[in-house]
């Protein structure tokens, strides 16, 4: 079995969750490949392959930071569908479900087969008229916002060809499960739970008491615009990747045509996550 790794090494305890994933590797025997910007925190090292490459050279990816970190190894794993661990370096880690402290029993219970695989939809997004975006998938969500001005917008949201709304909001958020948790929930958005195959809409700050987040189907085709007169937009796609967005351009979004592969272990589930990571359903102290 061959590993690869991907780290933040901005994040605190990086360059000590490296050795330890490092020494690991050369006790237990596996492979290792390292992104190649790690090559000066691990000089001794003799594997190396560009960030690129990392995901179609490997049998299991370890992504060590923040939820920024693995959202960003998600795209760039793509369809070829190399199955993720997530390391949390960082503070919430919803996404990252072991810790530094975690990492060598979890990499014995890889090698021992004692893991699950969790498939999460991402979203794909494309602007008619355009060349395809170099980077069109989100595991998150994609946002259309006002950018860096503070008016309204008016943004029109079509469903399988139907005109279903227009928003009168600072922005729409059209989220995953996995991203019901993240800026969809800050908004007032629904929790999902993170293996279905669902969509979420939800308006940033919408003009309305009418106006309220809607779970869609999986495979429902998006198609999104500003008709307000004279106005730009911003394309967001988690939190990482920004386009703009023109009047009247039309967004397409919808379900990618591939998953990503996420590894789990039983002792971590959903709702736990939830309690542990959220404090869901914990009482405010007296």
């Amino acid at each position: 079995m061959r590993f690869g790794l991907i780290a933040n090494l901005k994040r605190r305890g990086a360059a000590e969750a490296i050795a330890d994933l490092v020494s690991w590797a050369r006790e237990r025997g596996p492979d290792l490949v390292l992104s190649d910007d790690l090559r000066h925190t691990v000089a001794d090292h003799s594997h190396f392959a560009p960030r690129s490459e990392l995901p179609e050279r490997v049998d299991v990816l370890v992504a060590m930071g923040g939820d920024g970190t693995i959202l960003a190894t998600a795209r760039s794993v793509g369809s070829i569908g190399t199955p993720i661990l997530g390391i949390n370096l960082g503070s919430l880690g919803f996404l990252t479900q072991q810790t530094p402290k975690q990492l060598v029993t979890a990499l014995n219970a890889i090698v021992a087969g004692e893991f699950k695989i969790e498939e999460r939809i991402l979203l794909k997004a494309s602007i008619k008229g355009r060349d395809p975006l170099p980077m069109p998938y989100a595991l998150n969500d994609v946002v259309l916002d006002h950018g860096g001005t503070t008016r309204v917008l008016d943004i029109n949201l079509k469903i399988n060809g139907e005109d279903v709304v227009t928003y009168v909001a600072d922005g729409l958020i059209i989220a995953t499960p996995t991203g019901s948790t993240a800026y969809n929930l800050a908004v007032g958005g629904p929790i999902v739970c993170p293996n279905m195959d669902a969509m979420i809409a939800s308006p940033i700050a919408a003009f309305s008491l009418t106006t309220r987040p809607m779970i869609l189907c999986g495979g429902d085709r998006l198609e999104i615009s500003v008709v307000t007169p004279g106005r730009k937009a911003q394309l967001t796609l988690d939190g990482q990747v920004d386009i703009e967005v023109l009047e009247s351009e039309m967004v397409t979004v919808g379900r990618a045509e591939f998953n990503s592969r996420f590894i789990i272990f039983p002792e971590n589930s959903y709702y736990k996550l939830l309690r542990t990571k959220l404090h869901w359903g914990v009482s405010p102290n007296p």
